[in-house]
């Protein structure tokens, strides 16, 4: 089953050195402890999306991970203003979603995974190239304002999606770290 594992570059980094995805490694407002949070296609997500076409709802999954890292930037303005996702294969069942959260807007696609992913098992990571840095300070600035209500801050943090994320392959993490 593929997941997709919102980061930070920061959090990338970490994970690099440790060979891992795992829960609560990652620092202060990046993974935290107890299962490491992913979104895949969920039957909730797939109710919510309306298709039957796998890639779309991949796609849809990625683009609720990249949701996810742009809160984690949020909460962390230390690290780079650029949105991560790892693609990550996992065994079928290790990707748990919660029954409870139904079709909640904001646990669509989530799942958790109880244990650590070696990094190995990524398929890619997906990372906003630079040019998107202002726009996505700027989304994460907007964050908090945008969750009130406010539809001008709720513009802004659209503007972040406006950036597709490019694609990278695992042996590229370095350069993209470093």
């Amino acid at each position: 089953m593929r997941v997709y594992v919102p980061l930070t570059l920061s959090g990338l980094a970490e994970a690099h050195k440790n060979g891992e995805l795992g829960p609560g490694e990652l620092g202060p407002g990046e993974l935290g402890p107890g299962p490491l949070t992913a979104y895949a296609v969920t039957p909730a997500l797939r109710e919510w999306y309306v298709s039957d076409d796998i890639e779309e709802l991949e796609y849809a999954a990625l683009n609720r991970a990249a949701q996810a890292s742009l809160r984690m930037l949020a909460g962390n303005p230390q690290v780079a203003r650029r949105r991560v996702v790892v693609a990550v294969d996992v065994a079928d069942g290790a990707a748990v979603a919660d029954p409870d959260a139904g079709l909640d807007q904001s646990a669509l696609g989530e799942v958790r995974v109880a244990a650590p992913v070696p990094l190995s098992k990524a398929a890619a990571v997906h990372v906003d190239a630079e040019d998107a840095e202002p726009d996505v300070a700027a989304a994460a600035a907007a964050l908090g304002a945008a969750d009130l209500g406010d539809d001008d801050a709720q513009f802004t943090v659209d503007g972040a999606e406006d950036h597709d994320l490019l694609w990278f392959g695992v042996q590229e993490i370095p350069a993209l770290i470093g």
